[in-house]
């Protein structure tokens, strides 16, 4: 994997946030947990973070997660904010061992995706949002940690069938648009 950091790079985090933020509103509520619903946009996070690292999944979480709700919400609730950068630079450190881009995620590069973001979720959602919203927002112990565990486990979900179709699609396509050459 290319270590450096460039226009790549600078163009994932334009196009993973633009989408991030359409896809706020894209929501499955779940009914029984207030303001917790299943979200196609963590999906499209895991995506941009297993394939262009922790830096543009840090950036993406951070900076569409904000956008995201102060447009569609009005303000921004920075512990929920946070937790999606922490999200995506977690799954993003372990982009090279993926080969989503030379094509060869299967088997065991879906299980370490999978073990992955199954941690980065549960680190990101049941550690750092509750503590986040009772030390910024004096929100109840009992309440936060309810919601943030039942958001890991529907990220968990939606990113485990939904991610794993988008990296699994992307790596057989990008693999072969990757191996053109330029002719003379």
């Amino acid at each position: 994997m290319n270590k450096k950091f460039g226009i790549k790079h600078v163009v994932a985090i334009g196009i993973g946030t633009a989408l991030f933020i359409v896809l706020t509103n894209v929501q499955i509520p779940v009914g029984f947990i207030p303001n917790t619903a299943m979200q196609t946009r963590a999906a499209v996070l895991a995506f941009f973070s297993a394939i262009f690292g922790p830096v543009v999944g840090g950036a993406i979480g951070l900076i569409g997660h904000a956008l995201g709700d102060a447009v569609f919400y009005g303000s921004v609730w920075w512990s929920w904010v946070f937790p999606d950068a922490v999200f995506g630079i977690i799954v993003g450190l372990f982009a090279s061992k993926y080969h989503v881009k030379e094509g060869g995620f299967g088997g065991k590069q879906i299980a370490l995706f999978n073990a992955a973001q199954v941690v980065a979720n549960l680190l990101a959602w049941v550690l750092v949002a509750p503590v986040l919203d009772i030390v910024i927002y004096a929100e109840p112990a009992n309440k936060v940690f309810t919601q943030g565990v039942t958001a890991a486990v529907l990220n968990i979900v939606i990113i485990g069938v939904l991610g794993t179709l988008l990296l699994i699609a992307y790596s057989k396509v990008g693999a072969k648009s990757g191996s053109l050459s330029k002719e003379d």
